[in-house]
């Protein structure tokens, strides 16, 4: 190992273990007993923003529990699905009619209680709580049109990964949906490949959400209790915290160390150099939250679904890792591999490490984060791929 690299690897131990004694463990996992809750006078109405496969997946997993839980939440569940045509016919009629996504989560049975709706507005109207679960690009468009439209009394859950980045600087999704809608928002990430949870093949994930100023009370407002029982299923197991700032960064910024981990499988470097990359990435995502965000608890990259299992899982497969193989292999442009493999879909690390570039330039910083810079000079510049070992140690000796 580099001196420098061995440097870095001591930069971040050194935060893990200040963390650790400044922050006490015992208050890491909130275990909401579902039990516990009692009938509400007005069940919760909840709205599923987003109707692609995880979009369509968290939907699936939201009704399940709304149909068992009439004591707590309205049986019906809208979901947003941005209309488009399928073989001549609306893929929301379809979606009512056949109980299937058949484009973006085809051979899953979706509960009848679920509702395809076209009409943002429409889908959201008399919504409690909304849970949003679109590419992150279009989170502004989407909110914009929201406007005016969902009363101060709503709360929000984000499952998007990514940032805006404007005239705020850096700033978590999460924290944008609370200052343009003005609801409370949280967040949900964790090691959730969407086709494996929708089979119901057993997961873990992490909600997190602070509770507001404005707190109606138990039974009258969103708490840890409710969202357990909003979320977790057998198959789909649930941890609530209040770190949402941790779980945001760790599921934005694993996707960026993801196209890195494509990039070397593409050129048939082996296990060696996709554990040099997750290791070189972990590091960074910690540093990034300790910078820019010092709320969020390392402890949450490392002890929660959303954090390092999270990023093992990414690195392991995932849109990321395909779009980045494909371009290794092909020579094609991110864009086009997207285009290629992704039925319509997106890579959210292609948006991101140019997103965090932006930021990590304003602030003149590139050099501190040599993994995310080199992801994005290959993605946006075309730098080769092979350059990347290189890359990483000269960016990380300027640092050092």
């Amino acid at each position: 190992m580099s001196n420098s690299a061995a440097g870095r690897l001591n930069q971040t131990s050194h935060i893990l273990n200040e963390s650790i004694k400044n922050d006490d463990i015992s208050l890491r996992r909130s275990q909401p007993s579902t039990t516990s809750l009692q009938a509400l006078e007005h069940p919760f109405k909840v709205t599923v923003i987003g109707s692609g496969n995880w979009g369509t997946t968290i939907a699936k997993v939201v009704a399940e529990n709304t149909a068992l839980n009439p004591h707590l939440f309205v049986s019906r569940v809208d979901m947003w699905v941005f209309e488009e045509k399928i073989d001549g016919k609306n893929l929301t009629e379809i979606i009512n009619e056949q109980h299937e996504n058949v484009k973006y989560l085809p051979d899953i049975k979706l509960p009848e209680n679920l509702v395809a709706n076209p009409n943002l507005i429409d889908s959201v109207k008399g919504a409690d709580i909304l849970i949003f679960n679109i590419p992150h690009q279009f989170l502004p468009r989407i909110v914009s049109n929201l406007k005016n439209h969902v009363g101060p009394h709503v709360r929000a859950i984000s499952c998007l990964k990514g940032f805006e980045v404007g005239k705020k600087g850096v700033q978590l999704l999460s924290s944008y949906v609370t200052d343009e809608l003005g609801i409370q928002c949280g967040a949900l990430s964790g090691a959730n490949l969407a086709p494996e949870v929708a089979k119901e093949h057993w997961s873990e994930t992490t909600v997190a959400y602070h509770i507001p100023k404005d707190f109606r009370g138990e039974g009258k407002d969103v708490d840890h209790k409710l969202l357990k029982a909003l979320f977790h299923r057998p198959y789909f197991h649930v941890n609530v915290i209040e770190d949402v700032a941790g779980i945001s960064i760790a599921g934005a910024l694993k996707n960026v160390v993801a196209l890195g981990c494509g990039f070397v499988e593409g050129l048939g470097w082996g296990n060696n150099a996709a554990a040099a990359i997750q290791r070189v990435g972990l590091g960074e995502i910690i540093k990034f939250g300790q910078m820019f965000f010092p709320e969020s608890r390392v402890q949450t990259y490392y002890q929660e679904s959303a954090g390092v299992a999270d990023l093992i899982t990414t690195c392991s497969g995932g849109r990321n890792v395909r779009v980045a193989k494909h371009m290794a292999k092909t020579g094609k442009s991110a864009l086009d591999a997207e285009k290629e493999l992704l039925n319509g879909q997106s890579a959210q690390g292609i948006i991101t490490c140019k997103e965090v570039h932006e930021w990590l330039e304003t602030c003149e910083m590139t050099h501190e984060f040599p993994l995310f810079e080199a992801v994005y000079q290959i993605v946006y510049n075309n730098v080769p791929m092979k350059n990347l070992p290189d890359m990483i140690e000269e960016l990380e000796c300027i640092a050092d």
